[in-house]
């Protein structure tokens, strides 16, 4: 059921009233939290995993696994917490030697937002919906959070809600910490409301513009991060393809037809070598995969139109057709198409196949050996989120690292080796690039970094001890790191830094 107008302004209310006293809570107490969600899911997973399965039609190993991603990262976000590093805490002692002048007392730290709006993802019901990592990230950070419940698994989402909400009040967090709305139009008055801070999503392009845009529509602008849509190309050289070329052509199916293809980090364009003789290897790996059901019928319906559109296109050439049938309730049921096309003709027709095909299909482009790989990336690609490059034993030329370098500009996660299915929970992970891939490509959603987007600086300038927040007293009762300049500091500033004299 849709969330009413009346129903919107009441959760609204209660995130905003919840604010300050989650924001304010120690960190020993939110952490707590943190893990109390974490457990409750794991206790109630046997009975979400089946709720999953019957909504999404993915598999019980995939959702049981998600789930167990989705309970470390609300325990790394407590890691997080506990150590306090990402209040980023510094302070400028009084000086009244500076270099510039008389210095004050300054202090600096990163505070909460306020209510954010959580538009979650359909093709992770479990790690970008209810409880994953926006909602862990923004929690963490010390925000409310309001959930937008995706359509395509509206009876998970209210378990899931109620689970994580009930541990997290019983842990000691204030009642409107985590709350769900259902609803487009109720998402959308959300994001609008003047008590919501910051918005989140995951989802298609389309869709991400537009509420990206009514984020900086309103009359108080707020931040808005979207995860959109991704190509994620994949580059195999002349080497690689010697030394492992089955085992990159079996690494390549596996990871275009996981779950249907329906990962945000799905390969969508393997670049290889012309003659490249993998062919028939595509195409017997590609057949022997079991059909999968995809998440919804709308998802489906739109992977059967852009499946059309490049089955038709000049100059693809079919490597394993696949095939989408449609059960009795609207459902879509896909196996992995492969298909092949040379650069030039790839190149004639960027417009109808360089947008992502959110499914099981893929695109191998073959290359000639004299073929600048970055100036032709460059011609078709805007940014992704991830790139990988398949190289050989020790190879190092000027074209790998000029492709390299091409890949850096336009992605946020570099994979040498390997495929971009299967994103790390931990804190060196990037997951987020330059447009379309998100909104924003100085943020990530997962990884212990994703909690910069949900806080703000603030400076105190000669305030009283008393009156200036546990992290930024000289007393440090929480007990985080603290950045200090001292005074006489500025005196001695370069002195380190002086040119070197380079002559003998």
């Amino acid at each position: 059921m849709n969330t009413s107008a009346d129903e919107l302004e009441q959760i609204a209310r209660r995130a905003s009233d919840a604010a300050p006293a989650w924001a304010a809570i120690s960190p020993s107490v939110r952490a707590a939290a943190l893990v109390a969600a974490a457990e409750a899911l794991e206790e109630a997973g046997p009975r979400l995993v089946a709720i999953g399965m019957d909504e999404t039609g993915l598999s019980q190993a995939r959702l049981t696994g998600e789930l167990k991603r989705t309970a470390v990262q609300l325990r790394l976000f407590a890691e997080v917490v506990l150590d306090g590093a990402y209040l980023d805490v510094r302070i400028d002692e009084a000086d009244s030697d500076f270099a510039l002048g008389v210095r004050p007392d300054l202090r600096r730290y990163q505070i909460p937002v306020g209510p954010v709006v959580n538009f979650a993802a359909s093709n992770f019901p479990f790690a970008f919906s209810v409880a994953g990592g926006d909602t862990a990230s923004a929690l963490a950070a010390g925000n409310p959070v309001i959930v937008k419940a995706h359509s395509g698994h509206p009876s998970l989402s209210a378990h899931t809600a109620k689970v994580v909400a009930g541990a997290l009040e019983a842990a000691g967090a204030p009642l409107g910490t985590l709350q769900l709305i259902s609803g487009q139009e109720a998402g959308v008055a959300m994001l609008k409301h003047p008590l919501v801070a910051a918005g989140s999503f995951t989802g298609s392009i389309r869709v991400g513009r537009m509420l990206a845009d009514i984020a900086a529509a309103r009359s108080a602008p707020i931040p808005f991060y979207g995860e959109l849509g991704s190509v994620n190309p994949a580059f195999v050289t002349q080497a690689a393809l010697v030394e492992q070329a089955a085992a990159i052509a079996d690494g390549f199916v596996t990871s275009v037809s996981a779950s249907a293809g329906q990962f945000c980090t799905k390969p969508g364009f393997l670049f290889v070598p012309v003659g490249h003789g993998m062919g028939e290897r595509l195409a017997a790996k590609a057949v022997a995969v079991d059909e999968h059901r995809m998440l919804n019928p709308g998802i489906a319906t739109g992977f059967r139109d852009r499946r059309s559109a490049i089955l038709n296109t000049p100059g693809i050439i079919i490597l394993a057709e696949g095939m989408l049938r449609f059960d009795d309730f609207g459902q879509g049921w896909a196996t992995p198409t492969i298909v092949s096309i040379s650069v030039a003709d790839l190149l004639a027709q960027r417009e109808t196949l360089t947008d992502e095909a959110f499914g099981p299909l893929s695109i191998v482009v073959e290359y000639n050996p004299d073929d600048d790989l970055a100036a032709v990336a460059d011609q078709l690609f805007e940014g992704s989120l991830t790139g990988t490059v398949h190289m050989g034993s020790g190879e190092d030329t000027a074209r790998l690292r000029s492709l390299i370098q091409w890949l850096t500009q336009h992605a946020g996660r570099v994979l040498f080796g390997g495929w971009p299915t299967g994103v790390a929970v931990s804190p060196a992970m990037q997951h987020g690039g330059p447009w379309p891939s998100t909104t924003n490509d100085t943020s990530t959603s997962v990884g212990t970094a994703a909690i910069a987007r949900f806080l703000r600086p603030v400076s105190y300038q000669g305030a009283p001890q008393e009156l200036l927040p546990e992290p930024l007293r000289d007393d440090n009762p929480w007990a985080v790191p603290q950045h200090r300049n001292l005074a006489g500091d500025s005196l001695t500033w370069g002195d380190f830094a002086r040119p070197v004299d380079v002559h003998p």
